[in-house]
């Protein structure tokens, strides 16, 4: 058997207990079979073995029951051998369902993430909590199921349920462990982006984040920069520094850099507000407490590069996080107040609540000085996002038709999908047809939320340069309606961006 230590994240050990001292010592399989209607059921490679060792156990029981196991369905067998005293027995459906054009989607990973994901619910149920997971054909995304479905944020709850210890079950002849490896890191990265993002926003400031990022990443080869108020001052953030203005918590401009390649660096931006009341635009009531997730670009960025650095890709990786909260107060920018970028456009914030985009204008145009390969920011940008796409993918607004090939390949491989908008000058002329200033941080016209705010994150963009913006808004949590992944912020899209990176660097 092979067990995955969890060393890699200290502030998980920190702030949440993964693994009770009380748990039984019973032990639990999942293992899988195939079904397809009007044909008998087949069983995995490594239902076979197991079937061996458990002398024919495996198959009879599945009999019993009649032999046709839906697609994400699970059967709880017992009994069938000394070492484990439970069986999960999960339907994976028609054999080689191959990738399916109209939903954008590897179908077969998902059916195995969802499997694992059945598998774990029923036997943890019953009180199983060492359970062992075989590869349904593809270990890396039997981890990626098994340990995004086994973790859920417990914060500071003074008793916490036990969570299940995942191991994967070895199968002689099959070598399997390095991709469980590679999978269990992503789902890790994930697991550690949810953390961040689903901690109240007292636990959370900015000053708080980066002390979690700095033990989360000090054992890596990452050069780490925390940048204050004076160092943003000093380089004319004033869009940045706007947003901050009501807030006691001081700001933060967050500097990662991987360099493992002679190449341009790729830069990832997260927008990082901590807490967003809306500021004097000030939101509504309900609901509000979401909000501790706005930070879930940033969340997602940092956890990226915890896993590129992990896995050692050959890239050379900047990721910026402009750290902020945004609340009311007697010292609040106002709407109306004009500020400047620094680039030195000037921005009129008729909205306070429209603030993510402030602090990634600034991060935009402070990624020019790397002279990039590519620019990626990721925001929980819009509700407008939420209303178009609902929770089934993240937005993209791109200037790169090929990079954007390149993210919907890595979405479809992971089951987290993006899907285009337009970048049209139709919506850049809504935020820049004034005559007082240059910019103004909400359109004009009525509708088109989502695609304004990419229009203005535009205009501070570095010339010629490679540009993607991901508005998460819709995909954040609480529920973000995917089977393997329990209710809370979802750390959506990290595995996306991680498959984006690695599709394009040596491993």
């Amino acid at each position: 058997m092979m067990r995955l230590g969890f060393n890699m994240f200290k502030p998980f050990r920190q702030h949440l207990t993964y693994f009770s001292n009380n748990l039984s010592n019973k032990k639990g399989l999942v293992l899988g079979v195939y079904t397809e209607e009007g044909k008998p059921f087949k069983l995995t490679a490594a239902a076979e073995y197991y079937n061996k060792v458990s002398n024919g156990q495996l198959v009879k029981h599945i009999e019993l029951v009649g032999g046709n196991i839906k697609q994400g369905k699970s059967y709880v067998f017992w009994g069938l051998d000394n070492t484990f005293q439970s069986v999960a027995v999960v339907g994976l459906g028609k054999e080689k369902k191959g990738f399916h054009r109209t939903e954008l989607m590897d179908q077969d990973k998902e059916t195995i993430r969802t499997a694992a994901a059945s598998g774990c619910e029923a036997l943890n149920s019953m009180g199983i909590h060492d359970i062992t997971f075989e590869s349904f054909g593809d270990a890396e995304t039997s981890a990626e199921g098994s340990l995004l479905s086994s973790w859920k944020f417990q914060g500071v709850r003074t008793k916490k349920d036990p969570l299940p210890t995942v191991n994967l079950l070895e199968v002689p002849g099959l070598q399997e462990q390095s991709l469980w490896y590679l999978g269990s890191i992503k789902a890790q990265s994930q697991n550690f982006a949810r953390f961040l993002s689903d901690t109240p926003s007292n636990l959370m400031t900015p000053s708080i984040f980066c002390q979690n990022v700095e033990e989360a990443l000090k054992n890596l080869n990452i050069k780490i920069e925390i940048h204050d108020k004076k160092w943003a001052e000093e380089l004319g953030m004033g869009s940045f520094l706007s947003v901050n203005k009501g807030s006691d918590e001081p700001p933060k401009f967050l500097e990662l850099t991987y360099t493992n390649a002679v190449d341009k660096p790729m830069v990832l931006i997260g927008k990082g507000v901590t807490f967003d009341a809306g500021g004097i635009s000030l939101k509504p009531a309900t609901c509000m407490d979401e909000m501790r997730g706005d930070m879930g670009g940033a969340a997602c960025v940092v956890a990226t590069l915890q896993a590129v650095a992990a896995m050692k890709l050959e890239a050379n990786l900047k990721v910026l996080v402009p750290l902020v909260e945004n609340m009311p107060s007697g010292s609040a920018t106002k709407p109306g107040d004009v500020v400047r970028a620094m680039n030195g456009k000037t921005i009129c914030v008729d909205n306070t609540d429209a603030e993510g985009r402030l602090i990634l204008a600034d991060a935009l145009v402070y990624s020019k000085r790397f002279v990039p390969k590519w620019i990626l920011d990721v925001a929980t940008l819009t509700g407008a996002m939420r209303v178009a796409l609902g929770n089934a993918a993240a937005g993209v607004f791109t200037n790169s038709d090929e990079l954007y090939r390149l993210l919907q390949e890595a979405g479809a491989k992971t089951g987290d999908r993006v899907w285009r908008f337009p970048l049209w000058d139709h919506y850049s002329t809504q935020i820049t047809k004034y005559d007082a200033f240059d910019v103004n941080n909400v359109g004009k016209a009525k509708g088109g939320g989502s695609c304004t705010a990419a229009a203005f994150l535009k205009e501070f963009v570095p010339e010629n340069t490679d540009w993607i913006h991901m508005d998460i808004a819709g995909v954040m949590g609480p529920d973000c309606g995917v089977k393997y992944l329990p209710k809370g912020m979802s750390g959506r899209p990290t595995r996306t961006l991680i498959e984006f990176i690695r599709s394009q660097v040596k491993k």
